[in-house]
């Protein structure tokens, strides 16, 4: 089941729960505590403009338990837009914070990186002082992701007893691998993080500190892998024509089209007659600090067969946090073979909806 009491946004199309690092290695160290499957993705400018394309991959993220903004451009964009999130949280850093800082001993399995490096990887986490273990890695070398799931490989790494998955196979790759696999894998913690068997393995070296604070981590890593030069300048060129087409028009339009505060007292929920409970009529505007009813609404809908209709004939306003909601739902009944279809809804949310990255929510 999906938790909608997540503290999550949508920015530039993809779902980002506005959490401190501190409190993401919490949410890690609880799911290996109980034993529930915790998917975390580590979205960064790469992801955003791959997402534009690809929308499996946009969906990976869409379906993790845990969005983290894993970028300075993600963060400086959500300054710009008024998302709450509570600064960058990458993957590399959630790693080191739980292998230096963790109460208790993880078990890390390595999926993935180049030849050897996995291996190296194992020998070079543990130590007197680390709260990591490596309890095994696999090099499935450069072969399909259907070659990469054969049974042996996934019994492999059940059979490991696994506090956390650590896969590194490209971004896209490793999100395919882990929606593909998720549902056999026991290990309760699973991410795709690319650079950090690299790191771990002493392949490459971090940037320094006040480099990765001031988003200049990516030219550190154009020195270290020479490799990684053309994708950022693809990324970098695409990322301003959506600074021009999307971001900046939307905070132009959330300041002079914000609704007042009784259009947010008047936000309501109505099922319509003959509906048995799937159609749902919404009203006045919603943001994170009156979206309790919908997180209740949304977990109420998950529950139910068939797809769901949400009409939006009367909403004035919406927030990120509103439509971050919704991209959960939408991936929760896709899973379930199910779709959200919203209607009637108005040009000026069509706009909201376009500039935000999540115009898929209205096309249907």
């Amino acid at each position: 089941m999906v938790d909608f009491h997540r503290n999550v946004h949508c920015l530039m199309g993809l779902p980002i729960d506005a959490i401190s690092l501190p409190e993401a290695a919490r949410a890690l160290d609880q799911a290996r505590q109980s034993g529930t499957r915790c998917f975390f993705s580590t979205p960064n400018l790469n992801f955003v403009i791959a997402s534009q394309s690809n929308v499996r991959f946009r969906d990976s993220v869409s379906l993790s338990d845990l969005s983290l903004a894993d970028g300075m451009p993600l963060v400086w964009v959500a300054k710009l837009l008024g998302v709450p999130v509570k600064g960058r949280v990458s993957g590399a850093n959630l790693f080191e914070f739980l292998r230096k800082q963790s109460s208790s001993l993880w078990n890390v399995f390595f999926f993935g990186g180049p030849k050897g490096t996995g291996q190296e990887a194992c020998l070079a986490i543990g130590g007197k002082e680390a709260a990591m273990h490596p309890s095994g890695y696999i090099y499935p070398g450069f072969v399909g992701v259907e070659e990469m799931s054969r049974p042996d490989l996934i019994d492999c790494i059940n059979a490991s007893n696994s506090d956390m998955l650590v896969v590194s196979l490209g971004a896209a790759k490793g999100q395919e691998w882990i929606c593909q696999n998720l549902d056999k894998l026991h290990t309760p913690v699973v991410a795709h993080l690319g650079a950090v068997i690299n790191f771990v393995a002493g392949k490459v070296q971090r940037a320094p500190v006040w480099m990765q604070r001031t988003g200049l981590e990516w030219l550190w890593r154009i020195k270290e892998e020479r490799s990684l030069l053309g994708r950022y300048a693809q990324d970098g060129l695409a990322f301003l024509g959506l600074l021009v087409t999307q971001v900046i028009p939307l905070a132009i339009f959330q300041r002079w089209r914000a609704p007042s505060e009784a259009h947010y007292e008047r936000a309501s929920i109505r099922h319509l007659q003959g509906s048995h409970g799937k159609a749902t009529a919404l009203g006045g505007a919603w943001r994170m600090a009156n979206l309790a009813p919908l997180r209740t609404e949304f977990s109420r809908l998950e529950r139910l067969h068939g797809d769901i209709y949400l009409d939006l004939a009367e909403v004035s306003g919406i927030d990120s946090a509103f439509i971050g909601l919704l991209l959960l739902l939408e991936m929760a009944l896709h899973q379930q073979g199910r779709s959200l279809r919203l209607a009637r809804v108005s040009r000026s949310l069509v706009r909201q909806f376009r500039l935000s990255g999540a115009s898929h929510l209205v096309q249907r």
